[in-house]
């Protein structure tokens, strides 16, 4: 699979000029629908000049705007799948043959990693990190048990973690309790929930710094969140693989024990006492 319009610009972003990527945010924050409208549009909501929009799609590889288009639609196409309208694999069972499954978990976990950099995982680590606020980790329907893997890791190397369980009104219960130290991390694959991106919505609102861990097409959340990783999931199956994104919450989980080192440890070694 080719790199979708959001990994080249997680990848192309720190070398971009102010005004391409104001472009590039802008983009990201109502992906991939503001890329669909004219050069004129485009230019105007981001606030840059018609010719820095044709600069920054040239930069991503494009030839020109038509084709930096049809490539969103492309993605928005894939956006919308159900698992019914997904191609199956061929059964591949021959002596030492590798499994098209293993063959295409792994090729996503390379082309994951292949544009998450380590200035995006230190940025993340940082807000995990920081001791000031409470940190909440929500995920939709198949990506909540990895906030709850998070949630039980970093509630032990740093206090005030809290996962996010049951029904949306009870995690909007919570946003009484959330404020502008306060970060919540997201996960959102595509068919992406409305539930999860009415409440970003309205932790955003209370200042609350959100963290998205979604695919290579970009949830919603996105014009949310103050930090996006994206992880490929698309698989030759029915069913997306989040193999991607629990390499990502576990390279996030390392970064910030790293960070917290002394206090991790401290901790640790009470709760040890306590046992």
């Amino acid at each position: 699979m080719t790199s979708s319009i959001a990994e080249l610009i997680a990848e192309r972003i720190d070398t971009m000029p102010a005004g391409e990527r104001r472009a590039a945010q802008t983009l990201v924050a109502s992906y991939p629908l503001i890329g669909l409208k004219t050069v004129a549009d485009f230019s105007q909501q981001a606030g840059v000049s018609s010719p820095t929009i044709l600069r920054f799609v040239a930069r991503l590889g494009f030839h020109n705007y038509a084709e930096f288009q049809a490539t969103l639609q492309d993605e928005l196409a894939a956006q919308l799948q159900s698992p019914a309208s997904r191609t199956y694999a061929p059964s591949s069972r021959g002596k030492g043959a590798v499994s098209p499954m293993l063959e295409a978990t792994l090729d996503n976990l390379r082309e994951t990693f292949r544009h998450i950099t380590d200035r995006q995982l230190e940025e993340i680590a940082a807000c995990m990190a920081a001791r000031r606020g409470h940190m909440f980790l929500i995920g939709g329907r198949f990506t909540d048990p990895l906030a709850r893997y998070m949630a039980a890791h970093l509630a032990i190397i740093r206090p005030n973690v809290f996962h996010l369980a049951g029904q949306e009104s009870m995690w909007r219960d919570r946003l009484i309790d959330m404020g502008k130290h306060d970060v919540v991390l997201i996960f959102d694959i595509r068919r992406y929930q409305d539930s999860l991106l009415r409440f970003a919505e309205k932790a955003h609102q209370r200042g609350v710094a959100i963290v998205l861990i979604t695919d290579q097409w970009l949830s919603p959340i996105a014009r949310f969140a103050r930090h996006v990783m994206a992880g490929r999931t698309a698989m030759p199956s029915a069913w997306d693989s989040s193999a991607a994104l629990f390499v990502i919450a576990e390279s996030l989980i390392d970064a910030a024990t790293r960070r917290l080192e002394a206090e991790g440890a401290r901790r640790i070694r009470e709760m040890e006492g306590l046992r």
